[in-house]
């Protein structure tokens, strides 16, 4: 083996094991006694497979109830920020309208502004209109997607113009164009960005705090930093709620790799 492969490989290994060390962690403390965790030297692995853990965290607080919330709101947001996104990609890829350039420009650039400097703007808004503590203000956001846009819009313009040339002479509107044809062409990129959004929506933590103030209507990732504010902070119940927190991303990208890998490379093709 050449000493550049060799340190390739140490470097994939080291960066794989930063990654893995704190979800496994999270996984095995999840099985701990209030005991093992104080113990010196730690343990990295817990004495007993108990779901006493787990069982707590989904009895003795909102656990439940936070992962629907965050199950609905990424399902239902993830669905409209693709919708939005596959037609506008499908209009600057293939139809031809004044302007068309300059728009596509204007949405990219929104890409170079952080999500948290309009996050103050946002929430004046829904503030206004009234969402606040709906599952409408918190997916309002996810409408834009100007990422989704981009890579669809790369993918679709690897289609030939002449199938749509044909399509139009034998009478296919561009409605029934983009489903017969195009998003069947483009099934891995859009499998590969929905999945994207969903765990991105899923992961989102800053915006439903702002938008949540009952605690029936917070999403997951804001319910579990408020088991940490309990009197008694108890360590077992907070791990096991990371744990089925992570669940999600964790069982889509192993059931999904191959896939996702397909998308990430059929869109970054340019036509």
């Amino acid at each position: 083996m050449k000493r550049s492969d060799i340190v390739k490989a140490t470097g994939a290994t080291v960066l794989g094991l930063v990654v893995v060390f704190p979800i496994y962690y999270a996984f095995s403390a999840s099985f701990f006694t209030i005991g093992e965790f104080s113990t010196y030297p730690p343990t990295l692995f817990p004495s007993t497979i108990s779901l006493v853990n787990y069982i707590r965290a989904l009895t003795e607080s909102m656990l439940a109830r936070f992962m629907l919330n965050s199950l609905v709101v990424s399902l239902v947001g993830s669905l409209l920020r693709m919708i939005v996104a596959i037609l506008a990609a499908f209009a600057v890829a293939f139809l031809n309208f004044r302007g068309k350039q300059v728009l596509f420009f204007l949405v990219l650039g929104t890409m170079m502004l952080p999500g948290d400097a309009l996050i103050i703007e946002n929430y004046l808004t829904i503030s206004r209109l009234g969402l606040v503590d709906s599952y409408l203000g918190i997916m309002s956001v996810y409408l834009l997607a100007p990422v989704q846009m981009f890579m669809l819009r790369q993918s679709f313009k690897t289609i030939p113009l002449t199938y749509r040339e044909s399509a139009a002479i034998d009478g296919c509107s561009d409605f029934k164009f983009l489903t017969s044809i195009v998003l069947p062409m483009s099934r891995p990129i859009v499998l590969t960005l929905s999945l994207h959004s969903f765990v991105t929506i899923w992961n989102t933590y800053l915006w439903p705090l702002l938008v949540t103030n009952n605690p029936g209507m917070r999403t997951v990732q804001v319910g579990i930093t408020m088991l940490g504010y309990a009197d008694s902070l108890d360590y077992g119940p907070i791990f096991a709620a990371i744990s089925l927190l992570l669940l999600p991303s964790i069982i889509i990208f192993l059931l999904m790799r191959k896939k996702i890998v397909e998308g990430i490379a059929s869109g970054a093709i340019v036509g």
